[in-house]
């Protein structure tokens, strides 16, 4: 089946007449969906995921992680590994942010806080689904690449703001789902009352810099709270005041 996909796949590439760069590229995005396809089949029995949700597949087909990267790692960019983006920050594997996202199990339409911007990568999916994305990220000089990537590419999609996430972002609460890209100690009190009723919040919890855990928060109805340990992951630390 995912033969006969990146067949047709690359058949309306050509057709698109993309220039030569970004056809090349186009057909590296391919290439790593079906990637990710098959690590999520051959890592249903940790993850409890058997398929990522095709929305979000065909979502990282669109979304350039090249524009993502630094210049000289963007031979990597489709590479399903992390990669450096300054700071001493990352850009996550690519498999972590399909599965984090199928976790949130989104809709168009849907109002979403990340924290942690990173460089953007991750809010961009997020916008390539249809949702209205929050993004924090503490380090500045981040926080003001990723806006103006995302501002070219996303110019009504994605808003993002320079501070410490830990609070949350009163102003646009409550958000059908949360999703947080660095670890923490616990999950913090102003994200669980920013989270609606019914809705979803992904975070990596553990001690910095060792094997964290990637758990699923979810809000009943009721406000009644839930979690449960997805897969063991390795983040950098949410970082800020508290």
């Amino acid at each position: 089946m995912w033969a006969r996909w990146l067949a047709a796949c690359l058949l309306l590439l050509v057709s698109a007449g993309l220039m030569a760069g970004e056809q090349e590229f186009a057909v590296e995005r391919i290439k790593l969906v079906r990637d990710i396809a098959q690590l999520t089949r051959a890592s249903a029995a940790e993850t409890g995921r058997p398929e990522i949700n095709p929305a979000v597949l065909a979502a990282m087909a669109r979304t350039p992680r090249h524009r993502f990267v630094p210049i000289d790692q963007q031979h990597y960019a489709y590479h399903n590994r992390p990669l450096p983006i300054g700071y001493g920050q990352t850009i996550s594997q690519p498999f972590l942010v399909a599965l984090m996202t199928d976790l949130l199990e989104v809709k168009p339409g849907d109002r979403v806080l990340e924290l942690g911007t990173g460089s953007g990568y991750q809010a961009a999916l997020l916008a390539e689904m249809g949702m209205q994305v929050y993004s924090m990220e503490i380090v500045g000089p981040l926080a003001t690449r990723a806006s103006q990537t995302l501002a070219a590419l996303y110019p009504r999609g994605v808003e993002v703001r320079h501070g410490d996430g830990y609070y949350g972002w009163e102003a646009h609460a409550p958000f059908d789902a949360i999703i947080v890209t660095a670890a923490a100690s616990h999950v913090p009190p102003p994200l669980v009352r920013q989270l609606k009723p019914g809705g979803r919040m992904v975070i990596p919890l553990g001690a910095s810099f060792l094997i964290q855990q990637l758990v699923l928060v979810e809000k009943a109805a009721d406000g009644r709270i839930s979690s449960r340990e997805i897969v063991p992951v390795r983040f950098v630390p949410l970082t800020g005041e508290h």
